[in-house]
């Protein structure tokens, strides 16, 4: 596996990995209209054209096809970590976390902070992350519950 900086060429594949991975690996966490809604965020060019352009990203490949991404934003709020769906459980996420932190690190934020899905919460409690609220977050109509997490690193 090599984790290297995301380009504007990784958009298309990082939203589809991003689309799949809501649809399959959350289904456990969320019903089919809740999916449904998040996965439609993988539509707004506009956003994920801000991310590449404005945010410090990672993206994980294995035999030239991305696996996992996570994104930095403002130093301190991981907007982005997933994994493929085809991928999961074998440390891409960690790996890509590992390097976010460090990217914090040496910009001196005090802390990270995330808003996190049921499906990933375990994942940034191991991290060391702990639930700041419970939220609910209206995506086109639909309320899905996550997660304001932060973890002190300074």
């Amino acid at each position: 596996m090599i984790i290297r900086k995301g380009t504007h060429g990784d958009l298309q594949e990082m939203q589809q990995l991003f689309a799949d991975t809501v649809i399959t690996v959350c289904k456990k966490d969320y019903n089919n209209a809740q999916l449904e809604a998040w996965k439609s965020g993988a539509e707004n060019k506009e956003r994920w054209e801000k991310v590449i352009q404005d945010q410090f990203v990672l993206v994980a490949l294995s035999h030239h096809r991305i696996v996992g991404f996570c994104t930095l934003e403002r130093g301190n709020y991981i907007d982005f970590l997933f994994v493929h769906k085809e991928y999961q459980h074998q440390g891409i996420a960690q790996n890509l976390y590992k390097q976010i932190e460090e990217e914090a690190l040496r910009q001196k934020q005090p802390r990270l902070t995330a808003e996190v899905s049921k499906t990933a919460k375990s994942f940034f409690e191991k991290a060391g992350f702990h639930v700041v609220t419970e939220q609910t977050v209206i995506v086109k109509g639909v309320g899905l519950i996550n997660y304001s997490m932060e973890k002190k690193l300074i």
